[in-house]
C-alpha cells in the first residue's frame, strides 16, 4: 500500500471528498492537512517576466516563492474569497479536524518537493530556451514561503515550528491570518519575516455580513490580534480586501483600526472577481485601480499613513509611515 493510500484510509469520508475537490483544482496535497498551489505570479514571472506586487514592494522574488497552507480548513466563509468553500459544492458540514497535526519539518520538506513537482512542467521550456534557464534553476530552490494559500493558517497548532522549519532551510516567510485566533499569534515563539492581518470590514456589522465567521467572538478576537501587533518585532501589514458596494465607506472606522494596530504597512487591495467568489458576488463588486487610488487617498488624509507604492496590475496601494518599504530579500 502506498503512503497516499494509507493516508486516505485514515481520513474521514468528508475529508476524502474535500481533498478530491482540491486535487482537481491543481492543489498539491502535503500530508493530511497542508497544500501547495502554483501561484499565478510564479507562472507570469517564468513565462512573461512579470512579477507579483510583493516583489515590487518587498523584494520577494515571485519565481522563488511557495504558495502554501498548513490548514485546508477555515473558520470564516468570506463572500469575496476566490477559494472553494464547502457550501459551494453542497457540503453542509465543516471539514473535520485531521485528528493529529503533521510535523512541521515534514510539512516544510513536503512543500518544497510539491513546488518542484509543479515546476517540472516548465523543464522542457527551460531546455528549449523558451524561458530563462538560470531563472528556472533558481525557482527549483525556493527562498520564500507565503503561508496564505487556503484556509486559516493559525488553526495549525505548530505554526511557530513551521516558520522555524522554513527558516532552517533558508526561506523567509510571510504569514497571512484573518486574526481571529490571537492566542496563536501571541504563542508563535518564532515570528515570521512579515505578518499580514487581513482586514475585511471597518465595523462588526459589516464584518459579520461579509465574512460570515463561524465563531460569535470573531470580531472581538480580530481586535485583540490588532492590539498584539505592537509587541511584534517583524514588519506587520494590515491588508484590506476592498469590495465595491460592501466595505469601501466608513473611513473613520478603517482609520480607527489602523490606529489600534499601528502596522508597518497598510495595503488597500481590490477584491478580484475570480474563482468561486463569482458564485457569491458580481463583477460590479470589483473595484477598479482608480477606485483603489481614490480610497487610498481618502484613507491617507484620515491617518498618518502616506502612499508609498502602487501596483496597477494587482489593484493595490501601499501606505506607510515609512518613506519606502523594507526589502526582505
Amino acid at each position: 500500500m502506498t503512503a497516499e493510500a494509507s493516508l486516505v484510509g485514515r481520513m474521514d469520508p468528508l475529508r476524502i471528498e474535500w481533498v478530491g475537490v482540491l486535487r482537481r483544482q491543481k492543489y498539491q496535497i502535503v500530508g493530511s492537512h497542508s497544500a501547495v498551489k502554483k501561484c499565478r505570479w510564479l507562472h507570469e514571472s517564468l513565462i512573461r517576466n512579470r512579477v507579483c506586487y510583493k516583489q515590487s514592494f518587498y523584494g520577494i522574488k515571485s519565481h522563488r516563492c511557495i504558495q502554501m497552507t498548513p490548514s485546508l480548513a477555515c473558520n470564516m466563509r468570506c463572500r469575496f474569497c476566490w477559494r472553494v468553500q464547502p457550501e459551494d459544492i453542497g457540503l453542509r458540514q465543516p471539514i473535520p479536524h485531521p485528528g493529529a497535526w503533521d510535523d512541521p519539518e515534514e510539512i516544510a520538506e513536503g512543500c518544497i518537493s510539491a513546488q518542484r513537482r509543479i515546476l517540472s512542467g516548465y523543464k522542457a521550456l527551460a531546455i528549449s530556451d523558451r524561458i530563462d534557464r538560470d531563472k528556472y534553476s533558481e525557482a527549483l530552490e525556493p527562498r520564500h514561503a507565503a503561508i496564505s494559500l487556503d484556509g486559516e493558517p493559525t488553526l495549525y497548532s505548530k505554526l511557530g515550528g513551521l516558520i522555524e522549519a522554513f527558516r532552517r532551510r533558508g526561506l523567509t516567510t510571510f504569514l497571512v491570518t484573518n486574526g481571529t485566533i490571537p492566542s496563536a499569534i501571541a504563542g508563535l515563539g518564532i515570528e515570521p519575516t512579515q505578518l499580514y492581518v487581513s482586514a475585511y470590514a471597518p465595523d462588526e456589522e459589516k464584518f459579520r455580513a461579509i465574512c460570515r465567521p463561524q465563531s460569535p467572538r470573531a470580531w472581538q478576537s480580530f481586535l485583540e490580534t490588532l492590539e498584539l501587533l505592537h509587541s511584534l518585532k517583524c514588519p506587520t501589514v494590515l491588508r484590506m480586501t476592498l469590495v465595491k458596494g460592501l466595505n469601501m465607506e466608513n473611513l473613520e472606522g478603517w482609520a480607527k483600526l489602523i490606529e489600534r494596530a499601528s502596522p508597518t504597512y497598510v495595503e488597500a487591495k481590490a477584491y478580484m472577481y475570480v474563482g468561486y467568489s463569482r458564485l457569491r458576488l458580481s463583477f460590479e463588486n470589483m473595484p477598479s485601480f482608480e477606485d483603489i487610488m481614490d480610497f487610498a487617498s481618502r484613507l491617507s488624509k484620515a491617518t498618518s499613513y502616506r502612499l508609498i507604492g502602487t501596483s496597477k496590475d494587482s489593484r493595490v496601494a501601499l501606505l506607510s509611515e515609512l518613506e519606502e518599504p523594507i526589502k526582505i530579500s
